[in-house]
């Protein structure tokens, strides 16, 4: 089970480390590169919104098996729904590029 509070540091780890980095969008890159499951939080009317940018194949094998799988993890707080899509479709792999 993910934690809200648990996304939002880490989200603000990744700020940091972007923030730093000389070449941001290759260190956007290597961030989405470095863990199995990478989350986009944003605000909502709910509060916070997530979508999945890269895993979600894992997450849904584990929803499906309902067994404790070990993966790692990270999230990026981005402004909005759009920004979370947007951020998906332009760090997928190539092949998944051309398709969509």
């Amino acid at each position: 089970m993910l934690d809200f509070h648990e996304l939002r540091e880490l989200a603000a780890d990744v700020r940091v480390f972007v923030d730093v980095a000389e070449d941001k969008a290759g260190a956007l890159r290597s961030v989405i590169t470095a863990y199995d499951v990478v989350l986009a939080i944003f605000p909502s009317g709910e509060g916070m919104g997530l979508h999945v940018i890269k895993g979600g194949e894992i997450l849904d094998g584990i929803a499906k098996s309902r067994t404790h799988a070990t993966y790692s993890h990270t999230a990026i707080a981005v402004p909005d729904l759009q920004h979370a899509q947007a951020l998906k479709i332009l760090t997928a792999p190539v092949e998944q590029r051309i398709a969509a």
